[in-house]
């Protein structure tokens, strides 16, 4: 079998079961255990899978520009989005990161509601400069257009100096080993600050996020204290209910 033909049998493996395990994978294509590991490490420079210690993980199948990602999946974000409004409490300081997810849950956040949001995100400032009963904190810094958000060294700098109530974070990609992480690196790092500055962290994820890794960490899963998806009886989710993490 040639080089690019195992490829293709790695990646058709990878997308039925969004995991691959070296021993399995040399098994199927009859060649040694050693090959399989050059593949998927070809495979992992070239953008294709994440490798991991015994095989690889696939990537999250979502869209990552922001425009894209708009009415990608939109049903399900309104879902989270009900889920998340219960978690919100007059005077608190909430944290809101650039997704799509985040988005759905700013524009259903009750009129009566007092709140002081801080984010980088464009279009969350855009949705919630109106409200006269939130208070928003907007972190400059350098524009990333693909996400409309803001990041590197003055939006981390803002995000440090803030204790926040909750963040609600948009999730990429997030794994029970592997944790949550981002296709982008500075994206990363603002993000992972974010965790750092908010006592909880509520990870919004669709079920096609689960189980899938991109190059960048972002925190591992235990800073997570609740995740929020559209279906919370995946049996993917079941390695995050026994590390005690709340699913919703």
């Amino acid at each position: 079998m040639l080089k690019e033909e195992r490829f293709q049998q790695i990646i058709n493996q990878l997308n039925l079961n969004h995991k691959v395990y070296l021993d399995q994978l040399s098994n199927l294509l009859k060649v040694s255990v050693d090959t399989i590991r050059r593949d998927i490490k070809e495979l992992d420079l070239q953008g294709k899978l994440k490798a991991v210690r015994g095989g690889a993980i696939a990537h999250s199948s979502n869209p990552h520009n922001f425009i894209d990602r708009l009415d990608y999946d939109s049903e399900a974000k309104k879902s989270m989005a009900k889920k998340a409004i219960p978690l919100f409490h007059n005077g608190q300081t909430v944290i809101f990161d650039g997704g799509t997810s985040t988005l759905a849950i700013a524009n259903m956040l009750p009129d009566d509601l007092h709140l002081t949001v801080a984010t980088n995100s464009f279009p969350v400032v855009t949705i919630l400069k109106e409200r006269k009963n939130i208070n928003v904190l907007f972190a400059g810094g350098q524009l990333f257009s693909e996400a409309f958000v803001t990041v590197g060294y003055d939006t981390i700098t803002f995000f440090k100096d803030l204790r926040a109530d909750l963040c609600f974070l948009g999730i990429c990609s997030l794994h029970a080993q592997h944790g949550v992480t981002a296709p982008n690196y500075e994206e990363s790092k603002v993000k992972k600050v974010m965790t750092e500055s908010s006592l909880q962290t509520v990870a919004l994820a669709t079920p096609q996020k689960l189980d899938t890794a991109e190059p960048y960490l972002v925190c591992t899963a235990d800073k997570i204290s609740t995740i929020i998806t559209s279906n919370h009886d995946d049996k993917k989710l079941t390695p995050f209910h026994k590390l005690g993490i709340e699913v919703l």
